[in-house]
């Protein structure tokens, strides 16, 4: 039979099983192309099928395509699966992360920049050292102006792309009594006189070469026929001037392609920028868009909640993502309601102890948090019932180093033989003891003999200490002196806190402007709340000892804790999402340091959160947390009032302000979630005449506290009343939160 020349020629085999918008982001090869995908739509399917495509085609050569991931990870993914698709190893790729490709370029042309093609990269520890060095004849204070910090600044400088010469007064900072700018200018110097170069050198000097060298630019220009870059919403201002430099040439069109999603850009606190990928049409005229909107992940009820969340920026490109299964219905959204934290972490325990024994693999069950500080209770708790987890992407919570420091610190406060603990934090933050003047006072300590503290407070009183180490460890032994007192007279928790103060431990942390810092402050804060939930400090430790002591499982069946920054990129079957109230989420710093900007990016993170799950995503906001020992009344998120109300089942009430908030009880302690949210509801905000005005508490009035029962009222410091409870003891407590007796 003659074949029929009229019928279209059968799709390959690697195009047969994408749907249409999957294959048009492929086939359309030539000009300037932005694939705008969607969460769970295939995005690294398509760029590198793509890639593949343009090669399995004759369009170009391995090495005249420039590939570009944001980690090594992705990359060696997609070099597995476009050698897959060829059937054979991809050789001669310039396919890498961003800096690793500068680093490559950069041994090309380094005597551009003063360099040779043998420069080394320095680590960040050799960062510090030389930068130590460079600060010198400026005579900074560095414990005022620490050079970490003005590190940090240095490199913001190199992620915008600037210079010392395109510092502007505007991008000036007055670090250092002014003169940041200075030393970052002599530091880059002494860099070059080095043969060396940091990270953020790779590719600020290629950017500076492509723009001040045409033939250097004309070069990469006949090399690279075809350009892709993956997650272009997380590219920062250098990154996006290179791959600008690169794609936009003035004979032949701009075969560049960038896969991202406007949707999840959640990283700004590393130097995205989204406004990159937002302007990608203004950037390259006449550019294709081609948008991913089949989501092969969630089901139609997730997917159109978080729609309707993501809905309320206006910062974005639009698009809707629809299932892409037809069996894809599945359950609500589920907003739950709690009266605080502590029921938060029992109830999401409950609901995965209820799972697991219908069969619900722990692996496929996660709990994404806005801040690290939120993993404790949830770990406390699961390791309290015998469920077995994993915190991803970073420290169980007493496995942080700032959770250590402090309770090395409070270890001595009980017990001030406690040599180990004292060791840890003698020079914690700095007081000049280095390593020779520990063993000294080991050797005192074997002398007298007794602990390393009582050696200290020898070698004060004998007048052997002297200088800043001297007035630093005084103060030191008189933080303990004063925190001792304390916690006979007012009890441990708020002991704790002024151990902590006194000695500089939370200043040190305060003047620290790296972007941990605010993390490991509230990890600090959430670590004294939980040592206001036991009696003594000696029994907080002791509990402490024996979380730490937990035997480890073997088995790779555990629920998965993070935060929903390291989420992204993952998907779970069931997704839990706690804390969703005003100041957690959104959270209050980040709309205070960055406004309406910030805002969109918390709702871009909250819409990560929700399509990270499969089948069954569990929304929890609690009337009240506690905050060191107080308990202050929460709002519901807003981003909960924002989720369209028929893709939503309601647990709990709409609180009307944040007074009723903390006294409503919880209506679902144990039992199924799946009471009906009503119609058209809308959780509302708190007028500013609805907030009352702090009630009047004399000073030995008998009170009630829902959790701590009648105590006294022994102070008062504005509307925070200092109580002597018969049971608890001594507690800080908002006026708001107490009943007056008598």
């Amino acid at each position: 039979m003659p074949q029929d020349l009229s019928s279209p020629a059968p799709a390959p085999e690697y195009l047969s099983r994408l749907n249409p918008e999957q294959r048009r982001a492929i086939e359309t090869t030539e000009g300037p192309l932005l694939i705008l995908a969607g969460a769970g739509t295939g995005k690294t399917r398509v760029l590198t099928t793509r890639f593949a495509h343009i090669l399995l085609t004759g369009r170009a050569y391995p090495s005249q395509i420039l590939a570009v991931t944001f980690t090594n990870k992705a990359a060696r993914e997609m070099r597995e699966r476009v050698s897959a698709i060829l059937g054979e190893p991809a050789e001669g790729l310039w396919l890498g992360t961003f800096h690793a490709i500068c680093a490559r370029m950069l041994r090309r042309h380094a005597e551009y920049v003063g360099l040779t093609s043998s420069f080394n990269i320095l680590d960040t520890d050799d960062q510090i050292r030389l930068l130590k060095q460079i600060m010198e004849p400026w005579k900074i204070d560095t414990k005022r102006w620490p050079p970490n910090q003005l590190m940090g600044i240095i490199q913001r400088w190199k992620d915008r792309g600037l210079t010392p010469d395109r510092v502007t007064p505007a991008e000036d900072s007055d670090f250092a009594n002014g003169h940041a700018l200075a030393i970052y200018r002599a530091y880059q110097e002494r860099l070059i006189a080095l043969n060396t170069c940091d990270f953020g050198d790779l590719m600020l000097h290629m950017t500076e070469i492509l723009r001040n060298q045409p033939n250097v630019l004309a070069q990469y220009h006949r090399i690279f026929r075809y350009i892709l870059v993956d997650e272009y919403q997380d590219t920062n201002t250098v990154q996006y001037l290179w791959l600008r430099l690169l794609a936009k040439r003035e004979h032949g069109p701009s075969n560049i392609a960038c896969v991202g999603d406007d949707d999840q850009s959640i990283y700004s606190w590393r130097g995205a920028e989204v406004e990159n990928i937002l302007r990608f049409e203004k950037d390259f005229p006449g550019a294709e868009v081609v948008r991913l909107e089949r989501n092969y992940r969630s089901t139609a009820q997730i997917l159109a909640a978080a729609a309707g969340l993501i809905a309320h920026n206006e910062g974005r490109l639009g698009k809707t993502l629809r299932p892409g299964r037809e069996d894809a219905d599945g359950e609500k959204v589920q907003i739950i309601g709690v009266r605080d934290s502590d029921e938060e972490a029992r109830i999401v325990s409950g609901a995965i102890e209820r799972l697991r024994a219908d069969g619900h693999p722990l692996s496929e069950i996660a709990i994404l948090m806005r801040a690290g500080f939120q993993t404790r209770p949830f770990e406390e708790r699961l390791m309290l019932i015998g469920i077995p987890y994993r915190v991803v992407g970073g420290l169980r919570f007493y496995e942080r180093a700032e959770i250590r420091d402090c309770l090395a610190y409070l270890r001595v406060l009980s017990q001030p033989a406690d040599d180990l603990a004292f060791e840890r934090i003698i020079n914690v933050p700095k007081r000049g003891v280095g390593a020779v003047a520990v063993q000294k006072l080991h050797a005192q300590a074997r002398a007298l003999p007794g602990p390393l503290t009582a050696a200290v407070s020898w070698q004060l009183q004998a007048g052997l200490l002297k200088g800043k180490s001297k007035e630093a460890l005084d103060g030191l032994m008189a933080a303990f002196q004063r925190a001792k007192v304390t916690l006979e007279t007012e009890g441990h928790v708020v002991a704790a806190e002024q151990l902590l103060e006194d000695s500089g431990y939370l200043q040190m942390w305060r003047d620290d402007r790296s972007v941990e810092a605010p993390g490991r402050l509230d990890n600090i804060r959430e670590l004294l709340r939980a040592i206001g939930e036991f009696g003594t400090l000696q029994g907080f430790l002791e509990h402490v000892a024996l979380v730490m002591d937990t035997e480890s499982e073997t088995s790779d069946d555990k629920v998965s804790l993070m935060t929903l920054h390291g989420a992204k990129g993952l998907e779970f079957d069931t997704v839990f999402l706690p804390g969703w109230e005003e100041g957690v989420f959104p959270s209050q710093r980040s709309l205070d340091e960055g406004g309406n900007r910030a805002l969109e990016e918390e709702r871009r993170l909250a819409y990560v959160g929700l399509t990270r799950a499969r089948r069954r995503a569990i929304v929890l906001h609690a009337a009240s947390r506690r905050i060191y020992a107080n308990w202050q009344s929460s709002m519901p998120s807003r981003f909960i009032e924002e989720i369209p109300s028929e893709h939503v089942q309601m647990n709990g009430q709409a609180f009307e302000t944040r007074r009723q908030a903390a006294a409503v009880p919880s209506m679902f302690a144990s039992g199924p979630l799946t009471s009906t949210r009503p119609s058209g509801f809308r959780a509302p905000r708190p007028k500013l005449h609805d907030v009352k005005p702090e009630p009047t508490v004399a000073i030995g009035a008998t009170v009630f506290h829902h959790r701590f029962g009648e105590g006294t009222v022994i102070g008062a410091d504005g509307p925070q009343l200092h109580i002597n409870f018969e049971n608890g003891g001594v507690k800080r407590v908002m006026a708001n939160f107490v009943e007056i007796r008598s």
